[in-house]
């Protein structure tokens, strides 16, 4: 048993307060106007829509090194300071500016909000510019809780694996037995397929979305003199239902997937699958989450114009849409599922991986003891001959002793 002192306590919780502030500071920088990252995808912009959506993947995986860094000390520190009592008293001083976070994360659809409330209500076009300057500014901030909430799932996570550990008895995670090593690559590709399902509901339901548009500016008669009214509530419907039945499939495949490794490859290998689900999810929220903001950011910077390559661009030129323009709307069209959906869904899918094996720690802490009451396996022991082509007598052995399994 380890003593910890409070001051070491304390240390722990300046440690996560340091690691928040650190990545709001990491967040702002790759998702905020007048930024080398964001300045990046606008230059690309001129070039076309394939080169503003290859700059804003860049921008997005260049951003996950600095926050894993953090990460990485954050936890080193906070167990050396109390153990994994310390790691947890980081990531509740993290939560501890909760009111902020939410505060800032409203900021963002409040401000987007208005701007269309102002659209609609075809105020003047200053107005617009105005709000699309908080918009902006909601954006970076939406994108900081992103990187608090993520940030706080992965050190959360880490407490639960010690407290997993500790309810089921194992003595830690070997990757040396294949069990183990199986389930750590099955934990690293479900967050990949989970992203892909969540991009391809938003893609479904966009097509539906278009399509009853469509259908309405067909058979509606006025609605581009404002005569006739457009059924708003089928397009309601849409986007509802699909926010529900698209995410059936996400869903049981979080829940599943860890019950069905416990329940047949045991303790040890549904272990080495949080430890992949908690690395690879934490790698793809920050890279979708930081992509998709600096897209966003990058299409609302052409409000007040941009430089490209000496010449002044702003959203129409000549009285019709600039091609740059287009180009950063097209990749901002890319990154809103990035940070709207999958980015932030990675923050859940971490958490509820592992407090689904936190729930089955009792259950399979019974198999592990009952397991250990049998009698110990004999060394797996591979006779290995070096067989001569033409003579078989007097063959040299080598015994390899390959150790229990």
């Amino acid at each position: 048993m380890r003593t910890v002192s409070n001051l070491n306590v304390f240390y722990a919780v300046l440690v996560g307060l340091a690691v928040g502030a650190f990545i709001s500071m990491i967040t702002e920088y790759y998702t905020a106007m007048n930024r080398g990252p964001v300045n990046r995808i606008i230059q690309q912009s001129g070039t076309g829509a394939a080169t503003n959506i290859i700059a804003g993947l860049a921008v997005g995986m260049m951003s996950t090194w600095m926050p894993v860094i953090l990460f990485a000390i954050g936890i080193v520190l906070s167990y050396n300071f109390a153990g994994f009592y310390g790691v947890a008293i980081a990531a509740s001083a993290m939560m501890a500016t909760t009111a902020m976070q939410l505060a800032i994360d409203a900021f963002g659809p409040i401000a987007d909000n208005a701007g269309g409330i102002a659209e609609m209500s075809h105020l003047p076009e200053e107005v617009r510019t105005r709000t699309d300057i908080l918009d902006s500014v909601g954006n970076t901030t939406a994108a900081i809780g992103k990187g608090f909430a993520i940030a706080s799932a992965a050190l959360t996570a880490l407490a639960l694996f010690a407290a997993y550990v500790k309810f089921t008895g194992i003595d830690g995670i070997n990757i040396f037995k294949a069990p183990v090593l199986a389930s750590l690559f099955v934990g690293g590709m479900i967050p990949v397929v989970f992203s892909a399902l969540a991009m391809s509901a938003v893609g479904r339901a966009a097509m539906s979305m278009v399509e009853e548009v469509r259908r309405q500016f067909r058979e509606i008669k006025g609605i581009m003199d404002g005569t006739g009214k457009p059924e708003y509530d089928r397009c309601v419907a849409i986007s509802t239902q699909a926010a529900i039945q698209e995410m059936m499939i996400p869903g049981v495949i979080t829940f599943v997937t860890p019950i069905a490794i416990g329940l047949t490859l045991g303790a040890e290998a549904l272990g080495g699958y949080m430890a992949g689900v908690t690395v690879s999810g934490v790698l793809w929220a920050i890279f979708q989450s930081n992509a998709g903001g600096a897209w966003d950011n990058a299409k609302k910077s052409f409000e007040k114009g941009v430089e490209i390559n000496g010449e002044m661009w702003y959203k129409h030129k000549d009285n019709r849409p600039s091609p740059p323009h287009q180009a950063a709307v097209t990749g901002d069209t890319v990154g809103d599922p990035f940070k709207d959906t999958s980015g932030p869904s990675m923050n859940i899918l971490i958490k509820l991986s592992s407090i689904v094996a936190l729930v089955m720690a009792p259950l399979l802490a019974e198999q592990t003891h009952h397991a250990d009451k049998k009698a110990p396996a004999e060394p797996q022991k591979i006779v290995v001959k070096n067989l001569p082509a033409t003579n078989n007598d007097n063959n040299d052995e080598k015994t390899v002793q390959l150790g229990k399994h």
